[in-house]
């Protein structure tokens, strides 16, 4: 048995009201990595009532464990749009995280939709909501669909042009660093994904002269996905 089948196992064999406790107490944090698996199997176990109540407690792990299960309610027709863009915006690293691990759960279910949503998302003027798109869609498992990589290309390729459209005191700002920062790996993923229309536009990206566009060209070039294909010896 998986350990995310345990925790789903363990939660059955607990009362709900318990839960948040569990939750805590198997966490992982404070720590360098939270506990995933266990986010996976509450996103699965519970409904909305009890995700509406672990984004309510403002505990940093029990948020990301409701963010991610209305994913999964996403996943299943139900529409948190609206409340998973407001999530995108959130200051702390890991419910940013949570709202593109619930994307994901979108995407498995529903790739078309998951597009629609990361093409409105990636001109979105608020960089962080930028970073959820490109974060949600550049995931290698999303991309084997072409529609689902020509998104990624697209949704990189929009969210680097905003970038470069900011003010050098806009781009030195927390959320434009966060964009930049998923920038320099996302690329990667989604030109390993497309290679054959990636690759062009990469290359292309690599001639602009900005010092935002260049680290950016850099940081994916250093990734082993990339590196093999600009050099396939």
């Amino acid at each position: 048995m998986s350990r995310h089948e345990q925790y789903r196992v363990e939660l059955h064999a607990i009362s709900v009201g318990r839960w948040p406790a569990y939750l805590r107490k198997n966490s992982g944090l404070p720590g360098p990595r939270g506990n995933l698996e266990l986010v996976q199997a509450v996103a699965e176990e519970g409904d909305q009532g009890f995700f509406d109540r672990l984004i309510a407690t403002d505990d940093e792990y029990l948020v990301v464990c409701g963010v991610v299960g209305l994913g999964r309610l996403m996943a299943e027709g139900a529409d948190f749009e609206p409340q998973l863009l407001g999530h995108a915006c959130d200051q702390r690293w890991r419910v940013r995280e949570g709202v593109a691990m619930a994307l994901q759960r979108l995407g498995d279910a529903d790739l078309q939709r998951l597009i629609g949503l990361v093409r409105v998302w990636s001109v979105h003027p608020n960089p962080l909501v930028q970073r959820a798109a490109v974060a949600a869609i550049c995931e290698p498992r999303l991309l084997k669909a072409p529609t689902g990589a020509d998104c990624a290309l697209t949704a990189c390729a929009e969210a680097t042009k905003a970038l470069v459209a900011r003010t050098d005191d806009e781009r030195r700002e927390p959320a434009a660093r966060t964009l930049r920062q998923a920038l320099g790996y996302c690329w990667s993923v989604a030109v390993a994904a497309a290679p054959a229309s990636g690759l062009p536009m990469f290359r292309a990206l690599a001639d602009n002269s900005d010092p935002d566009v260049a680290w950016i060209v850099r940081e994916n070039r250093s990734k082993a996905r990339l590196a093999k294909l600009l050099d396939p010896r």
